[in-house]
C-alpha cells in the first residue's frame, strides 16, 4: 500500500501538486507514519490561482510560503469522506481552521469542493479538491 507522497507521485492529474510537495519538502511529512487527511488540489485547481503564482512559489526563496499554503490542505488524523459533516471544524497542521459545509450533497470547505477519492493509503486518506485552499 502506498503512502500519500507515493500516490501524488504517480497520479497524472496531480503533476503540479507533485512539484510543490517536493519543492516544499512536505514529501517527508506526507511519507511519514501519520495518519493524515490530505485535501489534494488537482492540476485544474492550481490553474485557478493567479497566473505565475505557482512558479513564484516554486522559487527556493519562497519555500516557506509554499509549505504554508500546502499545509492548509493537511489535517492530522484520518477522516473518511463519509465522515465529513456540515459544521465540522478541522484544524490543519499549521493551525488554520477549515469549516466543512454540506449543501445538496456537495461537501465543501468555503468555495472549495471536496471530491471523494477512495485510494487505499497506508498513512491516511486523500480527498481531491477543485481549488487550492488559501
Amino acid at each position: 500500500m502506498s503512502n500519500i507522497t507515493q500516490v501524488v507521485n504517480v497520479d497524472k492529474t496531480m503533476r503540479t501538486l507533485k512539484k510543490t510537495v517536493h519543492a516544499s519538502d512536505l514529501d517527508q511529512l506526507l511519507s511519514s507514519t501519520g495518519p493524515y487527511t490530505f485535501f489534494a488540489p488537482s492540476d485544474l485547481a492550481f490553474e485557478k490561482l493567479d497566473k505565475g503564482l505557482v512558479e513564484k512559489l516554486l522559487e527556493p526563496q519562497n519555500r516557506a510560503q509554499l509549505a504554508n499554503l500546502l499545509n492548509n490542505h493537511i489535517v492530522s488524523g484520518k477522516i473518511a469522506f463519509k465522515d465529513l459533516k456540515d459544521g465540522d471544524k478541522l484544524t490543519t497542521v499549521n493551525g488554520k481552521e477549515l469549516v466543512v459545509q454540506e449543501k445538496n450533497g456537495v461537501i465543501s470547505i468555503g468555495d472549495v469542493n471536496i471530491l471523494p477519492r477512495e485510494a487505499k493509503i497506508s498513512n491516511g486518506v486523500m480527498h481531491l479538491t477543485d481549488m487550492v485552499i488559501q
